[in-house]
């Protein structure tokens, strides 16, 4: 009995540990990957690579990717939501701000959810709102004031935040949508519609003509594949056993941990430095992240004890 605990202990840790990595990591990918690579073409690429990959792991493992026309439809619609606008944009984003300050305005999006829950008038306890006003305060000193002056970089940091609106509302809604009960089979139709977007954007942008072998460079060439294999395959892979072998008041944790991990990255690797406004305004971010994953994941726990879902439960298995 004490293996297996330990066993069971190592592979909680392992699959967090990748998680908590790999997705931390996919900022300094993006931000590498764009440096000569046109970001709309990048991001979906990297998303149809994964999209065939994943579904030829599931040809493997004999689990079939029919599925309705209607769950199939809503995965594709769900992949522009939180792909193509919620990831593709981060990849416009990275051309203009730093990586670290484009995970902390991602980082926000748990806070963003719980605004979207009380304008759609659902209960939301008063520490859960007052955690969300206090990190969603952070994310002004975030974007600001460098996001009202003008210029290339307030540029791309309203641009992260439109991708972080777009995320938070996509993953709010997937609670609506009547997607395919596989999580991975749902994934290769939510990346198969945000790439088929992504690519016709780049197409439409002109950015084909930009890619050449001065763009073909080693390093971002790489990164690209890092995205698509290990960012979006392993770390997909690894979220989804999270789910459904570890309590989801542990799973949420990577809410606030991959920012962390995106920020030390750039700053060890790229010599990237936020500003002390910026800093502060992270660590306001991801206070209250960490108070609200605490409080409602205990909640959803707890209801998932009772045999019910929980919101953050849904949440996390939809933004998926």
């Amino acid at each position: 009995m004490p293996l297996d605990v330990s066993r069971a202990r190592i592979e909680l840790w392992a699959a967090l540990g990748l998680v908590y990595v790999v997705w931390g990591s996919t900022y300094l990918g993006i931000k590498i990957a764009v440096r000569t690579l046109p970001p709309f073409l990048t991001a979906g690429t990297r998303f149809l690579a994964a999209a065939v990959v994943l579904a030829g792991i599931l040809a493997v493992a004999r689990r079939s990717l029919r599925v309705g026309r209607r769950e199939m439809l809503s995965a594709a619609a769900l992949g522009v939501a939180l792909l193509a606008f919620g990831v593709g944009l981060v990849h416009v984003a990275e051309t203009r701000i730093d990586s670290g300050v484009a995970a902390m305005i991602a980082g926000s999006v748990p806070l963003q959810i719980v605004v979207w829950r009380a304008l759609a008038g659902e209960r939301v306890p008063r520490a859960t709102i007052l955690a969300a006003v206090v990190g969603l305060a952070g994310l002004a000193l975030v974007v600001g004031p460098d996001g009202l002056g003008g210029g290339s970089v307030a540029i791309g940091l309203l641009v992260m935040l439109g991708a972080s609106l777009s995320w938070s509302r996509g993953s709010f809604v997937a609670r609506r949508l009547a997607l395919p009960p596989d999580p991975f089979v749902a994934t290769v139709y939510e990346m198969l519609g945000g790439g088929l977007v992504l690519v016709t954007a780049g197409l439409v942008a002109g950015e084909a003509g930009r890619v050449d072998a001065d763009a073909l460079q080693p390093g971002p060439v790489a990164a690209w594949a890092y995205l698509a294999i290990v960012g979006s395959v392993v770390g997909f892979s690894a979220y989804a056993w999270l789910l459904r072998n570890a309590p989801i008041s542990q799973v949420v944790t990577h809410q606030y941990v991959n920012p962390l991990v995106a920020v030390a990255l750039g700053a060890l690797l790229l010599g990237e430095r936020p500003a002390p406004t910026t800093l502060a305004g992270a660590a306001l971010i991801v206070g209250a992240v960490v108070v609200t994953a605490r409080h409602e994941g205990g909640g959803a726990a707890r209801e998932e004890a009772d045999g019910s879902s929980g919101v953050v439960a849904e949440d996390e298995r939809r933004a998926a």
